[in-house]
């Protein structure tokens, strides 16, 4: 064990001085709570207690002594409790040693010591722990030199890493997840056992794994960890759509960019503006259609005709193998990747206003967003062509706002409803209702008409009389 370290300030808080009269037992706050203190950054609002004892009892006793009422979130099966303070939230569980079988990252549990307990955590730095006892108040309980590891950097098991990694697989991308979010480097043989125990993440369910995908895609920079993940090949065992992007091939002397990594750069460039986390997803799955649609031409290089849509199809899929929402935030991201070359196209067809229109009414109040992602699509490091994209999509923006203000096409409905139709021509539910609809919202869209109820009856009632005379 390091030198006796006391840190009494780190918990000089009103709850930890109640969870010391609760408790009749030896008790320490580990883990996050005291690692984010020695970093000196804001203090975790999750704080992980654990007593030489049990932890549902302690629990009961702290909520007993707190001024004013508080539920308690028993979890029996795992000898935890929880408490919610406000933005808060305590979690007490006694301390235990654990034991994995091979095809089962739920462990054995067995009452335990301190050092049985800081022994099971995953990393060095989440294994400090800070006394809550009269007699040693304060005192930094630091088994496996995780201070050492906070100041120079590193990400470290506390034991033998292929076996910490073997026992619990989610480690290994809780590794990376922490080497992203704290700017560290993971220690060289930690960082070599992630590599050959990468198909351990087999036996983890999509849920446990998405969720720390999705701390990594929360991050500053998202290719940081994303990055730690294709190389250290996690990425190929949950996530190969995106690993078929890397690559460069040749044909007759021309070649395409890696699209991989031209991903993680576009996912960068939405996360310097957005918080947004299915934008970013967006971002990540925003060519992913590519690797199926690319062809290659002897004199013309290569294309990707139809990536968006066949890779707005592909969301669907990957939303549902990784237990991702099935609802409007999947449907957002597919309407994201539809449309992600949309805007740039329009440049080529001169910026029409029919052309604005459509997109208006197809991207509906994500217009922005999709104008973010085609933004943060360009990449390329010539200056003259970077100046060039920037200025046409300045006078893509320009035009949507002109022609919204105008035509207010922006998630429009079309004046007449389908009951107005039924009405004026005596007709029952069909296909006709339809097809008139329809050519009523498509004269809108191309400017044939205004968007306005009394030319779309006009429009109504000419249409509708060709369409049924026919």
């Amino acid at each position: 064990m390091t030198k006796e370290m006391f840190y009494p300030e780190a918990v000089n808080l009103p709850i930890f001085e109640t969870i010391q009269k609760a408790s009749t037992h030896k008790t320490y706050v580990i883990g996050g709570f005291v690692r984010d203190f020695l970093l000196n950054k804001h203090k975790a609002k999750d704080i992980d207690i654990v007593v030489l004892g049990s932890g549902i009892e302690l629990a009961k006793n702290v909520a007993k002594n707190l001024p004013n009422k508080h539920s308690i979130n028993v979890y029996k099966n795992y000898g935890t409790a929880m408490i919610k303070l406000d933005d808060t939230i305590l979690e007490f569980v006694g301390a235990r040693k654990e034991s994995y079988q091979r095809d089962s990252r739920n462990p054995i549990v067995e009452n335990g010591t301190m050092e049985d307990d800081q022994k099971r955590r995953d990393f060095s730095i989440n294994a400090l722990a800070i006394s809550l006892n009269k007699e040693d108040f304060g005192q930094l309980i630091d088994p496996f030199n995780g201070l050492e590891d906070l100041k120079n950097k590193i990400i470290k098991t506390p034991l033998n890493p292929d076996i910490t990694f073997s026992d619990d697989p989610l480690r290994m991308i809780r590794a990376i997840r922490f080497a992203s979010q704290l700017g560290f480097m993971i220690h060289p043989e930690t960082l070599a056992a992630i590599k050959r125990n990468k198909g351990r993440v087999k036996i983890l369910s999509k849920e446990r794994i998405i969720d720390e995908f999705n701390k990594i895609m929360s991050h500053d920079k998202p290719s940081i960890g994303l990055r730690l993940l294709f190389e250290t090949k996690l990425l190929h065992e949950f996530f190969p759509e995106l690993c078929a992007l890397q690559g460069v091939e040749e044909n007759e002397g021309k070649t395409h960019k890696d699209n991989f990594y031209h991903t993680l750069e576009v996912v960068d460039n939405v996360s310097i503006n957005s918080n947004n986390l299915w934008l970013r997803w967006a971002a990540l799955l925003h060519d992913i259609g590519k690797p199926v649609t690319k062809r290659s031409h002897d004199k013309n290089g290569w294309s990707f005709h139809g990536h968006e849509f066949v890779g707005s199809k592909m969301v669907g899929k990957i939303f549902k193998r990784l237990k991702l929402p099935l609802n409007q935030q999947m449907d957002y991201v597919k309407k994201m990747v539809l449309l992600s070359s949309r805007p740039i196209s329009l440049i080529e067809e001169n910026v029409t206003d029919s052309a604005v229109r459509r997109l208006l009414f197809e991207a509906g109040d994500d217009i922005d967003d999709l104008m973010m992602l085609c933004e943060a699509d360009i990449t390329t490091k010539n200056k003259k062509r970077l100046q060039l994209f920037r200025n046409n999509l300045k006078t893509v923006r320009k035009k949507l706002i002109e022609i919204e203000e105008r035509d207010k096409i922006r998630n429009f409905q079309p004046p007449i409803s389908g009951e107005e139709i039924m009405k004026s021509f005596k007709l029952p539910p069909s296909k006709n209702v339809g097809l008139i609809k329809e050519a009523i919202k498509e004269a809108i869209l191309e400017g044939k008409i205004p968007n306005e109820y009394e030319a779309a009856r006009q429009y109504m009632i000419t249409i509708g009389n060709k369409i049924l005379n026919n």
